[in-house]
């Protein structure tokens, strides 16, 4: 079977963001299909392909995947306007693949939604089979942060979300409540699996070489936060837990955030003004890089603004990065991952918005480091136990091919 893969950011392991669509890909290269993935460039991102843009684009052949990139730089820095000009673009150069390429499959991954466009055209005007993955629920999560308030765009973004989901054959989400979500929109459970992200154990555990930023002693406690800086992260929990600890005098804890985004400038204002030498701002790093510094650290931090539409409706790669990498988890929000962490006591669970028991528990975890470690081995047993990439890739291509139910 030959697949016609939509997603705007997708990036190999050489890239410093997610890498799910990469595996996939070659998943169901190794599964005997061909794969040709649509893309655009994307900062943070490395698609492989270093020839010139020729038409507005350039292709090539990575890893047995046959891409197809789009010269639409987008980064997580630009204003909505600007973004959403780029997530049409993509729509439109793909369309004109997906109703001229040969292919048996169009599947489309999101965010954005728009990523879908084309393979509903090629749904109704070319019988082409289409599959739907859906990573976060729109318009309900920017309606619910107050990103987008203007009626007629959440209007437009809602009948795309009904269409997509009606145009699909079938749905992947990534987290139970986008499962939940796409059943509210009228579709069958039966046509939905959920299968969230997973655990690069092989990128994360073999041949690495632990390092720590500068300004961080061995002896300190390291906890990081690897992800974009922006409005849904809620960054400021972690800067209000650094202040928390300043003024308790714990010198000994180090709070690294590594990552870029919209919100980065405004933060390390924050912290450079309110004196927060114990937190340390990183850029992003490829995948390789970032397993050092996991191996390095000694807690990961998994934050996002406490808005109650995260809590069931997200799947964050950092979460997965860090059992991979058999890193404990510091969670601030409640939900699935919070239920998973506290039943698998393989991490950290706080309440949203409250620094003092954000700051507790990062004492508690420097205090008590035998405990800590026992948390670590239980993270990496629940990465190799139900997350392992390999196996979740596996009942992907099989319900994104149909050979069989997931």
């Amino acid at each position: 079977m030959h697949v016609l893969y939509f997603h705007q950011h997708f990036s190999t392991p050489r890239g410093a963001v997610g890498i799910r669509s990469y595996e996939m890909a070659r998943r169901l290269i190794a599964r005997g299909h061909r794969v040709t993935m649509v893309c655009g460039s994307y900062g943070g991102g490395h698609t492989g392909l270093e020839g010139r843009f020729s038409r507005g684009r350039r292709r090539g052949t990575i890893d047995g995947i046959d891409v197809v990139e789009f010269d639409l730089s987008y980064s997580n820095q630009d204003g909505f306007l600007r973004r959403s000009a780029t997530f049409l673009k993509y729509a439109w150069g793909s369309l004109r693949i997906a109703l001229s390429e040969p292919y048996d499959l169009a599947f489309a991954t999101t965010t954005p939604l728009t990523a879908g466009i084309p393979a509903i055209v090629a749904r109704w005007l070319r019988r082409k089979p289409f599959v739907f993955e859906v990573r976060d629920l729109w318009p309900e999560l920017p309606r619910a942060m107050g990103v987008i308030t203007n009626p007629f765009v959440l209007g437009a973004m809602s009948a795309l979300e009904w269409l997509s989901y009606r145009s699909a054959n079938r749905c992947i989400a990534l987290a139970p409540g986008i499962a939940q979500g796409i059943a509210r929109r009228g579709v069958s459970e039966g046509a939905i699996a959920t299968i969230p992200n997973g655990c690069d154990i092989d990128i994360f555990r073999t041949d690495v070489s632990p390092w720590r930023p500068e300004g961080v002693n061995q002896s300190d406690l390291l906890a990081i936060f690897t992800g974009t800086h922006g409005m849904a992260n809620g960054l400021d929990a972690v800067l209000d837990a650094a202040r928390v600890l300043i003024d308790r005098g714990r010198d000994d804890i180090k709070l690294a955030l590594v990552g870029d985004g919209r919100l980065k400038g405004r933060l390390m204002e924050r912290a450079q003004q309110e004196g927060l030498r114990n937190v340390i701002f990183h850029p992003p790093v490829d995948k390789r890089r970032l397993a050092g510094l996991m191996a390095g650290a000694d807690l990961g931090m998994q934050v996002l603004a406490n808005v109650p539409a995260f809590y069931y409706g997200t799947s964050p790669n950092k979460f997965f990065d860090y059992i991979a990498a058999g890193l404990p988890v510091l969670n601030n929000y409640p939900g699935w991952l919070a239920e998973m962490i506290d039943r698998e006591s393989c991490g950290i669970v706080v309440p949203p918005e409250d620094a003092p028991a954000f700051a507790d528990a990062l004492e508690k975890a420097a205090d008590d480091r035998t405990e800590l470690q026992m948390m670590a081995s239980r993270a990496a047993v629940l990465a190799e136990r139900d997350f392992q990439r390999q196996a979740l890739a596996d009942r992907w291509v099989s319900w994104v091919t149909g050979e069989r139910q997931a």
